[in-house]
C-alpha cells in the first residue's frame, strides 16, 4: 500500500466549479452587439481609387478613428471633391419630406465651408446598396481584418463592380493598425501558418518577408 489520499466533504467542490466554468466558456456562441449611436457629424477620410479605368472616391466616416459608415462615387460628375482634399465630414441631416440624407462639408483652401448634399446623388444605386451593406458590418464592430476578407470573398458578376470592391478594400486597409494579424494569416510563400500581418495597408509576413499590396 503506497498512500491513501482522504478528501473531505465539499474540499474538491472549488475544483469542480471551475472544470464547469472553463467548459461554459469553451462553449461557441453568436454574441449580438448594438452598434454604438451615430452622432450627426462624422470626421471623414477621402481614399481615391480607380475603378474599371474610371476615378473614384471612397468617404469613410469615422468615429473615434474608426471606420463607421463608407460612401463612394465617381470623382467626377456631381460627386466633385479638390484633387488635394484628404478630410472632411459626413453630415446625416433629414429632407423635408422626413428622409436621411447625408452631406459632405469641406474647408477649402481660404478655410470657408463648402458642402455637398447628398452623397448618394451620383452613386449607381448597387454599388450604394453594397455600400450600406458593408458600413452595417463596420458599425456593428467586426474586426476590419474580417471585413476586408468578407469583401474579398463577395462573388460579383459584374467586372465593373469586381473593380470597385477592390477599392473599397484598399480603403478599409488603411485603418487597420501595423502588426494586426490577417484573417487569413498563412503564408502563400512560406507557408508559416501564423506569419501575415498588416503593416502600412500591405500584407507582410514576418517569417520570410513576403508582401502584398492591394
Amino acid at each position: 500500500l503506497k498512500g491513501i489520499t482522504v478528501y473531505r466533504d465539499g474540499s474538491r467542490s472549488g475544483v469542480l466549479v471551475a472544470t464547469d466554468e472553463k467548459k461554459k466558456e469553451a462553449v461557441a456562441e453568436i454574441i449580438e452587439t448594438q452598434a454604438p449611436k451615430r452622432p450627426k457629424v462624422l470626421e471623414a477620410e477621402i481614399v481615391r481609387f480607380t475603378n474599371d479605368y474610371e476615378k473614384w472616391i471612397a468617404v469613410v466616416g469615422l468615429l473615434n478613428g474608426k471606420p463607421y459608415e463608407i460612401f463612394t462615387g465617381r470623382a467626377e460628375d456631381s460627386f466633385v471633391i479638390p484633387y488635394w482634399l484628404e478630410r472632411g465630414s459626413i453630415i446625416k441631416n433629414r429632407t423635408e419630406d422626413g428622409e436621411t440624407r447625408y452631406d459632405f462639408q469641406f474647408k477649402d483652401k481660404e478655410g470657408y465651408k463648402v458642402t455637398i448634399e447628398g452623397l448618394s446623388r451620383s452613386f449607381n444605386k448597387e454599388f450604394w446598396n453594397y455600400a450600406k451593406l458593408i458600413s452595417g458590418v463596420l458599425r456593428h464592430g467586426m474586426p476590419l481584418p474580417q471585413v476586408v476578407d468578407l469583401i474579398q470573398n463577395l462573388n460579383l458578376y459584374s467586372e465593373n463592380i469586381n473593380t470597385w470592391k477592390i477599392g473599397v478594400e484598399r480603403a478599409l486597409k488603411k485603418f487597420i493598425p501595423d502588426g494586426t494579424q490577417a484573417a487569413d494569416h498563412k503564408c502563400p510563400n512560406c507557408d508559416d501558418p501564423e506569419g501575415l500581418i498588416y503593416e502600412e495597408g500591405c500584407l507582410k509576413c514576418t517569417s520570410c518577408g513576403h508582401s502584398k499590396c492591394g
